[in-house]
């Protein structure tokens, strides 16, 4: 038996799955283990493609399933899986899009496959009880400088140089997709919370994404509000906090040091 076996064998296997037959040897000739090889290589190709149809259902519905198919294969011969779970594979998917020449005449497709990577996030997130609005509602306006808010473990945000959310939201079942995927130039923010078992998503603008990202910097409610209130000086900023509160996008108030 060769020196390093089992370690070294696993290796090899793997290197000869990825295109590599000789890695193989002593093992087994290259000229017989090829074809064996191919089940191997094309289960792997077809599990990654299930994958990554299940983990961009948004993209589906705009290119139909053969097409995400056929770039799933391509994709993950260049990006194969890092771990043997699948759940959350196609991390690299979104910026990969960009690059792939069948996609250049659908701008948004790489936009919306991250938005759709911010809801696997959110939806595979540890579960938290969601901030009681009462704790909130306890703070005198003395307080806000001296307590933070901690986001709950599934809220996930992120800006877009165009109105592709609105687009993503319009794609989302059970309603039909749209008759045009027309994108307004106007930037915009998504918001996923899940307080519960359900996901939630709205537009959110500068000054709610800018207020999020201080609280997940760990800043206190004076700095994030001050901050939100700069980016955005017509913001209504008692609504939207409000508005965050009562979608459970955060899950503790904690004092300051």
């Amino acid at each position: 038996m060769p020196d390093g076996f089992p370690d070294a064998f696993h290796d090899r296997f793997l290197a000869a799955v990825a295109g590599d037959a000789a890695a193989l040897a002593p093992w087994c000739a290259p000229s017989r283990s090829e074809v064996g090889l191919s089940v191997y290589r094309n289960s792997i190709a077809k599990g990654c493609a299930d994958a990554l149809t299940a983990q961009f259902p948004t993209v589906e519905r705009v290119v139909g399933v053969a097409w995400l198919a056929a770039a799933a294969v391509a994709h993950a011969a260049q990006h194969p899986p890092r771990q043997a779970a699948l759940l959350d594979y196609g991390q690299d998917f979104p910026a990969w899009l960009q690059t792939f020449p069948p996609a250049a005449a659908l701008p948004a497709l790489a936009d919306l496959a991250r938005m759709d990577l911010l809801w696997t996030e959110a939806h595979l997130a540890a579960d938290a009880d969601p901030l009681d609005a009462a704790a909130i509602a306890a703070l005198g306006p003395a307080d806000f400088a001296g307590h933070r808010l901690i986001l709950h473990p599934a809220t996930r945000f992120a800006r877009f140089d165009h109105g592709t959310p609105s687009l993503w939201r319009a794609l989302q079942p059970p309603a039909p997709p749209p008759a045009a995927f027309e994108v307004d130039p106007t930037p915009e923010g998504l918001l996923l919370v899940r307080p519960g078992l359900d996901i939630d998503h709205r537009i959110v603008g500068d000054g709610e994404l800018t207020f999020l990202a201080a609280c997940r910097a760990g800043d206190s409610l004076a700095d994030a509000a001050v901050a939100a209130l700069t980016a955005a000086p017509d913001l209504d900023f008692a609504a939207a906090f409000a508005g965050f509160v009562a979608a459970g996008a955060f899950s503790a108030l904690r004092t300051l040091p």
